[in-house]
């Protein structure tokens, strides 16, 4: 029998937590139909505060606290409610050492959307591959630059650490942690109840760029704007370096340590999201959104739209055009 932790944080997400609890619950419903021993057994882990406050329970289930002598095989950090991450991640810091504790005793970790947040607080994703919700990517890379960040990737599995992507990923992670510890059928059988497509590895056409204006750079800011305003003209980004008080090696350096990506990655972010836009609102043919988007060469903006859409542009217009 496997014993899972799912951690229950400060400003966890429910749905991340029904998901879970859902989906190991259902596995052991399967077993106990056919008269077969439980494989898993599910407790609940929070802080001793927590416990004071929302007693022994958690919506049926045991819960065990942080300073217990409990030992899991595998721990399981759940999805966030808030944008400000930071923040939360420093409400719930108590959960940092027992998760490196767990992990030194030789339990797996997981974490789910941005549950990673926590998880690389741990330092135990660090010069391991990792993901999170595509749209806070760069954020999470800035936060934790020792991570090897798979923006694209639905889930990662890298030694004893995993990670999943947005909402519906998560679904994919736990179909692969229930393939390990219960076997391929069982883990088929889930991903017909639950409707889980399991060929989706990609999440990257599910992301929009949001550029960060949250930092106190002026100079960087400036870039930023130039590079929105004038996106289409810009034929190198030499461009719009030349007439700023910096050399071109500082403004790149400060440009990726405030954005958590160099300026030419910004501008094709830029084109490529306007693409995304009249792809999916309007009827132009590509080769009018090619020039409406700064592009000369085609072949350059294909590449460049697959890299980092995940689908060629006709695929993604006939996936998510406005009807």
């Amino acid at each position: 029998m496997k014993n899972i932790g799912v951690i229950i944080p400060l400003d966890y997400k429910l749905l991340s937590i029904a998901a879970i609890l859902d989906v190991f619950d259902t596995v052991n419903r399967i077993y106990a139909e056919e008269h077969r021993e439980l494989p898993i057994e599910i407790n609940i882990i929070q802080s001793p505060a927590q416990i004071k406050k929302d007693c022994n329970s958690f919506h049926g289930y045991p819960v065990r606290s942080i300073t217990s002598d409990y030992v899991a095989d595998i721990v399981l950090i759940p999805s966030f409610t808030t944008s400000n991450l930071n923040d939360t991640i420093s409400k719930n810091h108590k959960y940092i050492p027992w998760i490196q504790e767990q992990f030194r005793a030789g339990a797996e970790i997981a974490s789910f959307c941005t549950g990673a947040f926590l998880f690389g607080a741990t330092g135990l994703l660090n010069g391991k591959s990792a993901t999170t919700h595509v749209d806070a990517s760069n954020a999470f890379a800035s936060s934790f630059p020792l991570v090897l960040v798979r923006s694209d990737q639905t889930v990662t599995a890298d030694g004893r650490c995993y990670t999943s992507g947005g909402s519906t990923s998560t679904f994919q992670l736990l179909v692969l942690l229930v393939q390990k510890y219960c076997g391929n059928d069982i883990a088929i059988r889930i991903a017909k109840i639950f409707a889980i497509d399991l060929d989706r590895y990609m999440q990257s056409y599910f992301s929009t760029f949001r550029p960060n204006y949250t930092h106190n750079d002026d100079l960087v800011m400036r870039v930023q704007r130039d590079i929105e305003t004038n996106y289409v003209d810009i034929n190198t980004i030499d461009d719009v370096m030349k007439d700023l008080p910096a050399s071109r090696r500082n403004i790149v350096r400060r440009f990726k340590k405030e954005t958590g990506i160099p300026p030419i990655e910004y501008l094709q972010n830029i084109r490529i999201e306007t693409a995304k836009r009249q792809l999916e609102q309007t009827n132009l043919s590509i080769s009018e959104i090619i020039f409406d988007t700064g592009y000369a060469d085609p072949k350059s903006f294909r590449k460049t739209f697959h890299k980092l859409v995940g689908m060629k542009p006709m695929e993604y217009r006939d996936k998510f055009k406005v009807k």
